[in-house]
């Protein structure tokens, strides 16, 4: 009869010799798990530290972008309103000057209408002065006539006169054209 005690216990030891074995492997397989979920949870846990950093500077970008465009709003406000007063002074300035054109359009048709006045009055002077000359021309001649006339007939009184000579010249006076 084989010795059933030792089978059992030679049977026990290599049950407990697999069991340690079993547990062995179950632990160092529990710890290559653990610490792989350790890398893991590390690497997450780094990820969601970058993510929330990236999350802050996106957060920070956004507000400094928001701020940025409240900035440029009122820039652009500011120059809308500057563009409608510059509309508004350019609009004025150029009513002014188109009522300036018409007071200076009036100016110049008053201007042309004395100018053509004043011209009216020149031809008319001027026809005066010309009638004037022809008249001066006229009595010129005749006295002219009469002087010839009188130097004529001196001569022949002064035959019949005992007296000296009396010299008398008429001097026909230049009238100058004046206007």
């Amino acid at each position: 009869r084989p010795d059933l005690a030792a089978a059992l216990r030679e049977l026990r030891s290599q049950y407990e010799a697999l069991a340690a074995r079993n547990l062995q492997a179950a632990e160092d397989w529990y710890r290559t798990r653990c610490a792989r979920l350790h890398e893991r949870a590390a690497r997450s846990q780094e990820a969601v530290r970058a993510s929330r950093r990236e999350a802050g500077e996106c957060r920070r970008q956004l507000q400094a972008r928001l701020a940025e465009m409240e900035s440029l709003r009122g820039a652009h406000q500011s120059l809308e309103r500057q563009l409608h007063e510059l509309e508004e002074r350019h609009n004025a300035e150029a009513a002014g000057l188109q009522d300036t054109i018409g007071q200076l359009e009036d100016d110049l048709r008053n201007t042309k209408t004395e100018m053509a006045r004043h011209l009216r009055e020149y031809q008319d002077l001027l026809n005066v002065k010309m009638a004037l000359d022809i008249e001066i021309s006229a009595y010129r001649k005749l006295l002219e006539g009469e002087e010839t006339l009188f130097n004529t007939g001196s001569s022949s009184l002064s035959a019949l006169n005992p007296l000296p000579n009396p010299t008398y010249s008429f001097q026909p006076r230049s009238f100058g054209s004046s206007t």
